[in-house]
């Protein structure tokens, strides 16, 4: 499509506001400023080794340990920064929260507060860095509760504790080749490039549809030992392809960034599976329900896609912490709904396991 045919980001916003005419305009200008936080952190990235690390008010950032438990490298904090000082400023957002702060990140008093509550991880697959993979932003965003908006007060953790089903928006922005910006609000998803030249985010992909079926799947084959009997059945009748009960055979991918694998399901389709395991009984799960798996259940649930625990739709679970872990399945609707399946099911125990025979990947 010629350039002087697509649409930016701010037309396509505008496109999506006439739907509601009584609408202040402060939804499209969050979302705006979001993407100029992208536009930074792609800028920032893009230098590599190149840049220096440090933050966005000087000095030196990075080394400590996040409420994950995790070592946050530079780029997590000045991503996080970039985020937070460019979505504070605008008197669109009553809170934030993060994946680098532990608790809500509070509007400065001297600024207005909006209406909004904005949730993200700043720089998902942030180990990937050093080797040059691709890595990106998750957002959220959720409607503040009304006696938030009346009074003004600071928000809580409560406050953000709303199911799935309740954001407004979501979407990612794919720091790769190119910038991508895919994004939901609420109807259908639409993809945006980066154009280095304006500087803009132009329509590329009008109306992304995750494919029904498919013969990918991603998933981190080096924890089978703590999967549980569905994933572990799924999996190996992938593995035993045409030969097996699937008469097809599977290709299987694993990026450890989840930007990465969520953009590729939603190109060509494929299921990605970070299910719940026996490897830390402490944990119901790798990944985290308000900024992570919320936004991309989102965004596939709106293409046409599904996205699950393995036991209940991804959207309907009620949070129950702000840093709260969950296993997760999402991608091409009829691979979920049968892992779903088999997780309904008694535990098959008599099916043949290609991945686990006795000449085989991996032995028992």
């Amino acid at each position: 499509m010629p350039l002087s045919h697509r649409s930016t980001l701010t037309q396509y916003l505008i496109e999506q506001r006439r739907r509601f005419p009584g609408a202040s305009g402060d939804f499209n200008a969050l979302i705006l400023d979001v993407a100029l936080a992208c536009k930074a952190i792609a800028r920032t990235v893009a230098f590599g080794d190149l840049g220096s690390a440090v933050s966005w008010q000087g000095g030196e950032s990075g080394g400590n340990v996040n409420v994950q438990g995790e070592t946050q490298k530079p780029l997590d904090v000045i991503s996080n920064q970039v985020f937070t000082r460019i979505n504070e400023w605008g008197g669109y957002c009553a809170g934030m929260a993060s994946e680098e702060i532990d608790e809500p990140y509070q509007i400065p008093a001297q600024l207005p507060r909006g209406k909004y509550l904005l949730l993200f991880d700043p720089l998902d697959g942030s180990s990937n860095i050093d080797v040059n993979v691709s890595v990106g932003s998750i957002f959220s965003v959720l409607r503040a509760p009304q006696d938030v908006i009346d009074s003004g007060r600071d928000v809580t953790e409560a406050d953000f504790l709303q199911p799935g089903m309740c954001q407004v928006a979501a979407g990612y922005a794919l720091y790769g080749p190119t910038t991508m910006l895919m994004l939901s609000v609420g109807n259908g998803v639409v993809g945006f490039t980066l154009d280095p030249n304006l500087g803009e985010f132009m329509l590329t992909h009008p109306h992304v549809q995750v494919p029904v079926d498919t013969q990918e799947f991603a998933i981190n084959a080096s924890n089978s030992r703590f999967w549980e009997p569905p994933v572990k059945r799924y999996v190996d009748e992938c593995l035993a392809g045409r030969t097996g009960a699937r008469c097809k055979d599977f290709n299987m991918r694993w990026i450890a960034s989840m930007v990465a694998e969520a953009h590729r399901i939603l190109m060509r389709g494929g299921v990605f599976l970070y299910p719940r395991d026996t490897k830390d009984l402490t944990k119901h799960g790798r990944l985290r329900v308000l900024y992570e798996a919320n936004p991309i259940a989102f965004l596939m649930e709106q293409a046409g896609g599904r996205a699950s625990t393995g036991r209940e739709p991804m959207l309907d679970v009620q949070p129950t912490s702000l840093h709260q872990r969950i296993g997760l399945v999402f991608g091409s609707k009829q691979e979920v709904e049968r892992i779903e399946r088999y997780h309904c099911e008694p535990a098959k125990l008599d099916f043949e396991s290609p991945l686990f025979a006795e000449r085989s990947l991996f032995r028992n």
